[in-house]
C-alpha cells in the first residue's frame, strides 16, 4: 500500500495535540530535562501521580550527555548506585567511593524507563513565565523554544500544575521569574537566589540533597537548580547527588499529594 503524506501529518498532529491536551492540568510539571527532572519524573510517575516534563532543547539530558568536557564517562559515588540499578545502568568501580558509567547509556536508560513509567516529556518547549494566585505558583506559561530564540512577538499558552520543579540548572530559569516577578520572597536566607559558587565537588554533592526542597510556595528546586539557588557550590562531572536529587524531590512530593 502507497504511503500517504496527508495521513502521516493527520497522525503526528492528532496524536501530539491529544499528549498536550491531556497534560495541561498535572500534579507535577518539571521544568529542565536533565538527569534530576528525568530521576524525579520517573520516581513520580512510577508512585501514579500525573507528571510532565518540558525541555527547552531538542535533545534532554542536561550536562550528562558531555560527560566532563566531551569525554562521555561520568562519575556516581557509591551512594547513587541504588539508583543506576533502579535502570539498569552498567557501572564499574575506580578508585575509592568512585564509580564509572557511559553517559550515553545512563542518559538514555534514565529517560526510557521514565518514559515508560508515564513521564511524558515535551521538548523544544521553554518556560517563559508561571501562572500566580495569592501567595502560591499554580502552574506554568509555555512557549515553542524557537519562537523564544527568534525573538518573535507571539502569545504564549498555559498549564496548570499543583507543583513545579526547577531543574534548569545552573540557569535557575523558573527560580529567576518567580524572584523578578512574583510578589513575596525565596525561602533563602536572602530572599533571593544566593548563586552558584565556584567547584568543591565533595560539598556540592552534599548540599545538592540537603537544598533540594521548596524555595516558594508550589515551587521546588533540584540538582544543581537548588544549589544555584541556596548558595552551593558546583560539583563538576560526578552525578550522584543529581540522581539523589530527582529521587529526593519526588519523595516528598509524593507526600504531600
Amino acid at each position: 500500500m502507497e504511503l500517504n503524506e496527508v495521513i502521516i501529518t493527520k497522525a503526528i498532529i492528532e496524536k501530539y495535540n491529544a499528549k498536550l491536551m491531556d497534560n495541561l492540568d498535572t500534579d507535577v510539571a518539571i521544568v529542565g530535562g536533565g538527569p534530576a527532572g528525568i530521576v524525579a519524573g520517573y520516581y513520580l510517575a512510577k508512585a501514579g501521580k500525573k507528571v510532565v516534563l518540558f525541555e527547552r532543547k531538542l535533545s534532554i539530558g542536561g550536562g550528562m550527555w558531555g560527560g566532563g568536557m566531551m569525554f562521555n564517562e561520568i562519575v556516581v559515588q557509591e551512594a547513587a548506585l541504588p539508583i543506576l540499578d533502579e535502570f539498569n545502568i552498567r557501572y564499574e568501580k575506580f578508585e575509592e567511593d568512585h564509580y564509572t558509567s557511559d553517559s550515553i547509556e545512563a542518559i538514555t536508560a534514565l529517560t526510557y524507563k521514565a518514559v515508560q513509567a508515564g513521564l511524558t516529556i515535551f521538548n523544544c518547549v521553554s518556560v517563559e513565565d508561571v501562572m500566580m494566585r495569592t501567595e502560591e505558583i499554580i502552574g506554568l506559561v509555555i512557549n515553542w523554544s524557537p519562537v523564544e530564540m527568534a525573538g518573535l512577538h507571539i502569545d504564549p499558552l498555559t498549564m496548570r500544575s499543583t507543583f513545579v520543579v526547577d531543574a534548569t540548572g545552573h540557569a535557575t530559569e523558573v527560580v529567576k521569574v518567580v524572584m523578578k516577578k512574583v510578589p513575596g520572597e525565596l525561602m533563602t536566607p536572602t530572599g533571593k537566589i544566593e548563586g552558584e559558587k565556584s567547584m568543591w565537588s565533595d560539598k556540592a554533592e552534599t548540599l545538592t540533597l540537603e537544598n533540594t526542597r521548596e524555595v516558594f510556595p508550589g515551587l521546588y528546586v533540584a540538582g544543581m537548580s537548588a544549589n544555584a539557588t541556596f548558595g552551593g557550590p558546583r560539583m563538576g562531572p560526578i552525578f550522584g547527588g543529581m540522581l539523589l536529587s530527582g529521587e529526593k524531590v519526588a519523595k516528598e512530593l509524593i507526600d504531600r499529594l
